[in-house]
């Protein structure tokens, strides 16, 4: 009996510890199994890929930001031209102001000219009219004017505008009205020749009368031909520094302007200029005679300078005792 049950109990420790050892290999199989992870391999090929979309994505990126800073480029310059064009079409619109002003200065010019045309017409209608009937009652005329210009002076200054104009255009005419003139004063007590600056053409004999002589009037005309000072196209330089110079209570003195155009800014200030320097004595008689001649260089071309010329002279003319005389064409 007791041998039987001490194999009994051997034989229950037996299969207990068998079933202990197989249940701790069991247990560490499992354990193996949980905590087994990815191979390296597949997570290294992962990143790789995730860091490629990365890079992409920044090229990407960078493109974008380069289309944009070419588009804000462009907006830029599209935003300069457009200033540039706005300001050139706003020089045009100045620019074309100021043609339509010049055009309209001109257009009320020729109008105006147009009607002292007509005047003069009519005057010289009323003046034939009138010598006729002059003439008829047995009028007698003055025999101290010469083409409508008192000859009456002793002594005779030329003023003569030396300017590229007249020099290349009516030179040859110059030189002719000079002739002209002098022919109709056979003897005179003294002569001088200045330009519209006051430059005299004998320095010799600036400030001091040149004798009269037949051998001098030559020398006048033979100088004239190739004198040429320089002009600014403007005579109250040349009727200042002559009367300035050559006025004298006891001495009768005739002026001759001889011009095409001018230069200057206004025909009030030359002509009050003129008025300071030769007054009017107690019975209105000016210290020296002024006259003077247009020609027609801008005949064909007239312009505004043509027109103010011929205000100004005629004006000048008017109130300093003498005459304007415009030549219509080169004769």
């Amino acid at each position: 009996m007791k041998r039987a049950a001490r194999r009994r109990g051997i034989e229950e420790f037996s299969v207990s510890f068998l079933d202990v050892i197989c249940c701790g290999f069991g247990a560490i199989i499992l354990l193996l199994l949980i905590t087994k992870t990815v191979e390296p391999v597949l997570l290294e090929k992962s990143t790789i890929n995730l860091e490629g979309q990365v890079a992409a994505r920044e090229n990407a990126l960078h493109e974008i930001r380069g289309q944009i800073r070419e588009v804000q480029r462009q907006l830029t310059d599209s935003r300069l031209s457009l200033n540039d064009t706005l300001t050139q079409l706003a020089s045009l619109e100045s620019e074309l102001t100021n043609i339509l002003g010049r055009f309209n200065l001109a257009r009320e010019n020729k109008q105006e000219s147009q009607r002292e045309q007509d005047q003069l017409a009519a005057t010289k209608q009323s003046l034939t009219d009138e010598m006729e009937r002059l003439l008829a009652a047995d009028f007698s005329p003055r025999n101290d004017l010469v083409g409508g210009i008192a000859v009456d002076s002793e002594y005779i200054i030329f003023v003569i505008d030396t300017s590229g104009s007249m020099q290349s255009s009516a030179w040859p005419q110059v030189l002719r009205k000079v002739e002209e003139t002098l022919a109709v004063y056979p003897q005179v007590k003294g002569i001088q020749v200045m330009n519209d600056m006051g430059d005299y053409m004998f320095n010799g004999y600036a400030g001091r009368w040149l004798p009269d002589s037949p051998s001098r009037r030559q020398s006048i005309i033979r100088s004239l031909r190739s004198w040429a000072p320089f002009s600014n196209s403007s005579p109250v330089e040349g009727i200042r520094a002559a009367i300035n110079a050559f006025y004298a209570p006891d001495k009768r003195i005739g002026i001759y302007v001889f011009g095409d155009d001018f230069t200057g800014s206004s025909i009030e200030e030359i002509i009050d200029a003129v008025d300071e320097i030769n007054v009017a004595d107690a019975k209105g008689k000016r210290r020296v005679r002024i006259n003077a001649v247009g020609f027609p260089v801008y005949i064909e071309r007239p312009s505004l300078r043509t027109y103010q010329f011929a205000a100004l002279m005629r004006e000048l003319a008017h109130r300093n005792d003498g005459s304007f005389v415009g030549l219509a064409e080169f004769q």
